[in-house]
C-alpha cells in the first residue's frame, strides 16, 4: 500500500498540486493522467523518493518492494540481456553476483562456505532458480527472440532496449510497479500482451500513458492531475472521459434544470457498471460504481485542440490501384508483392512492419521508388501527407507558426490565420513563436493544420499520435472518424485503429494481408488461425 498524505509540491514558483490525500491497494491498477507539464513524472518522482515534498508525507512499508520503468535506454550498455532484467530485483541480482565472486575464489573458507550457504538460501526464497525463466518469459511476451539473452545490451537496437527495461520493471513480481509511458514504442501485440500481464496483476500498478485503450483495459481507477490538485475515481480512463464531459455540459447549464441530466449522468453511471471486464477487479468495481454520486465525478480545465478535414472535391471511380509493389533496400526487402486496391469508402489501417509500412507510404508519395510493380491513384485524388519523420518541415525554419501557416493558405490574413490556429491551441504570443523550437507535440499540430487547410479527399497518415497527449489524441481520432472520405494510415494507438478502420491490411517484408472488418476481428480472426495450427 501507498499513503499519501497532506502532499504539496512547487516548482519554478508554480505550485502543481497541493493538499493531496490518496490511498493506491494492492490489486488496482492507477492511470495516471493530466495534461503537458501538470506533473504526471514529478508524481511519480515524489513516490521514488527522488523529490522531496514541500509539505506532506508518503508513507510505504519497509518490507514492500517497488519497481520502476527506466527511461535511460543506455544505463545498462555493459551488461548482458539477462543481468539487466534480473537487476529488477536488485537483492537478487546482488545475490547472485556475490555468490559468483565466492566459487571463483581460490582460498575459499569456511567462513566463505557460511556466507555462500546463506546466499544460496535466500536465492532460493526469492526464486532465483527460476530468473533465466522468467527473464526469457518476458521478453518474449514482448516479441523478442530468447537468443539475445546472454547479448550484450550495446548490441540492440533502441527499440529492443525499450522492450527489456520494460521486462525489468516486471521482473520478480515486485509489490508496487511504476510505468512512465510502457507503451511507447511498442508494437501492437507487444502492447496486447502487456494488457493481460497487468490487468491480473496482484500487486499495486501505477501507469501513466497516453494509450487510452491501454488505460481502459488495465486500469480499475483513474488518478487525475488537474486544477492543482490530485483527485481519484473509480474506473478506467473511458468512463472517467464520458463522465467528466457530462459534467462540463452540466457546469455550463447550471443556470438552467439538471434534472434530465442527472437521469442521464445515473443512467451512464448504471451502464458501465455492467460492463463486463476481463479484469478479476470488475465485481468489486461495479460495486464503487454503484455507490457514485454524482459530486464525485470529475470535472476538467483541459483544452481539445479542434481537428477536422474538409474536402475541396468529391472522389471518383478511381482512388488507387497497387500492383505486386516491391521494394528492397541495400539487399534487404521491406515489402514485396503488395497488391489492393481503394474503394470509395476505405478508412485503411496499415499493421505489420512498421519500417516496412513507412517504406510503403514514402513509394505511394512519390518519395522513394519501388524495385518493381506499380500504382496508380486517381485523377479525381488529392493527397495529404503526415510523414513518420516531420523534421524537414521544421528544420533550418526560423520562421514563427503563423508565418509557416502562411505557406499553406490560400487566406493569408492574421486574423483567419490566428482563428484557425486558436483551435489548435496555439494562442496569443505563441503564434511568434520559431517553428524550429517547437516541441514534438506543437509540432504535430502544426502537421495537422497543415493537413486541414489543404482540403485534401485522400489523408495518409504515419503514426500521427506520437508526441501528442491524451487531448490531442482524442481529437485526431475523432476527426479521423468523421471525415468522409479515404484514409490510408498507420498508429500504435489502439484505439484509433479499431475506431477509424474499417479495412486492415498487414504488412510484412515478405507479403500482406488484407482483411476487411475492424482490428479487433482482425485480431480475433489470427487468433483463431493460430489456434488452428496447434
Amino acid at each position: 500500500m501507498i499513503t499519501v498524505n497532506n502532499l504539496s509540491f512547487h516548482f519554478g514558483g508554480q505550485t502543481l498540486f497541493k493538499n493531496v490525500d490518496l490511498k493506491f491497494t494492492p490489486g488496482n491498477c492507477y492511470g495516471i493522467i493530466g495534461a503537458n507539464g501538470a506533473g504526471k513524472s514529478t508524481f511519480f518522482k515524489l513516490l521514488c523518493g527522488e523529490l522531496e515534498p514541500a509539505t506532506g508525507d508518503i508513507s510505504i512499508p519497509e518490507d514492500i518492494r517497488m519497481s520502476v520503468l527506466k527511461q535511460d535506454h543506455f544505463a545498462f550498455e555493459a551488461f548482458t540481456v539477462l543481468d539487466t532484467v534480473i537487476m529488477g530485483n536488485k537483492r537478487l541480482y546482488d545475490i547472485m553476483k556475490e555468490k559468483d565472486e565466492l566459487y571463483a575464489k581460490e582460498d575459499f573458507t569456511e567462513e566463505d562456505g557460511l556466507r555462500a550457504s546463506d546466499l544460496e538460501a535466500e536465492f532460493a526464497e526469492l526464486n532465483g532458480w527460476e530468473a533465466e525463466s522468467e527473464a526469457s518469459k518476458l521478453i518474449a511476451g514482448l516479441g523478442l527472440s530468447v537468443d539475445i539473452l546472454y547479448d550484450e545490451m550495446s548490441t540492440l537496437k533502441e527499440s529492443d532496449k525499450v522492450k527489456i527495461l520494460l521486462a525489468q520493471a516486471l521482473f520478480g513480481n515486485p509489490d508496487i510497479i511504476l510505468l512512465d509511458e510502457p507503451t511507447n514504442g511498442l508494437d501492437l501485440a507487444a502492447v496486447a500482451w502487456l494488457e493481460d500481464f497487468l490487468a491480473d496483476y496482484f500487486g499495486t500498478v501505477l501507469v501513466i500513458s497516453h494509450d487510452r485503450h491501454f488505460l481502459n483495459d488495465v486500469c480499475t481507477n483513474i488518478v487525475d492531475i488537474d486544477y492543482n490538485g490530485i483527485k481519484m475515481y473509480v474506473g478506467n480512463y473511458e468512463f472517467w472521459y464520458e463522465s467528466s464531459q457530462l459534467i462540463q455540459r452540466m457546469i455550463k447549464q447550471q443556470n438552467k434544470k439538471n434534472e434530465d441530466k442527472i437521469k442521464e449522468l445515473q443512467s451512464f453511471i448504471s451502464r458501465f457498471s455492467a460492463n463486463k471486464s476481463k479484469s478479476r477487479q470488475a465485481t468489486s468495481r461495479r460495486k464503487l460504481l454503484e455507490k457514485l454520486t454524482i459530486e464525485e465525478l470529475p470535472a476538467s480545465s483541459r483544452r481539445y485542440p479542434y481537428i477536422g478535414f474538409d474536402i475541396d472535391r468529391q472522389l471518383g471511380k478511381d482512388i488507387l490501384t497497387v500492383k505486386e509493389l516491391s521494394l528492397e533496400k541495400d539487399g534487404v526487402s521491406l515489402f514485396k508483392n503488395v497488391s489492393f486496391t481503394v474503394g470509395k469508402d476505405d478508412k485503411i489501417a496499415f499493421v505489420g512492419n512498421e519500417m516496412s509500412i513507412t517504406a510503403l507510404f514514402s513509394v505511394l508519395m512519390e518519395e522513394a521508388e519501388q524495385t518493381k510493380g506499380e500504382f496508380k491513384w486517381g485523377i479525381s485524388t488529392s493527397r495529404s501527407y503526415f510523414p513518420h519523420d516531420n523534421s524537414a518541415y521544421f528544420n533550418g525554419h526560423n520562421e514563427t507558426i503563423i508565418d509557416w501557416m502562411r505557406n499553406y493558405s490560400t487566406d493569408q490574413t492574421e486574423a483567419y490565420l490566428r482563428g484557425f490556429l486558436g483551435r489548435m491551441l496555439f494562442s496569443g504570443d505563441s503564434v511568434y513563436k520559431p517553428v524550429n523550437v517547437l516541441s514534438g507535440g506543437e509540432k504535430v499540430r502544426c502537421m495537422f493544420s497543415r493537413m486541414m487547410l489543404k482540403g485534401a479527399n485522400v489523408l495518409i497518415l504515419d503514426q500521427p499520435t506520437d508526441h501528442l497527449d491524451l487531448e490531442s489524441i482524442t481529437a485526431v481520432n475523432n476527426g479521423l472518424s468523421d471525415f468522409k472520405s479515404i484514409v490510408l494510415f498507420t498508429s500504435h494507438d489502439y484505439e484509433i485503429v479499431n475506431t477509424v478502420a474499417n479495412r486492415i491490411i498487414e504488412i510484412t517484408p515478405d507479403g500482406m494481408t488484407d482483411f476487411l472488418g475492424t482490428y479487433e476481428e482482425f485480431v480475433e480472426m489470427k487468433a483463431a488461425k493460430a489456434a488452428e495450427k496447434m
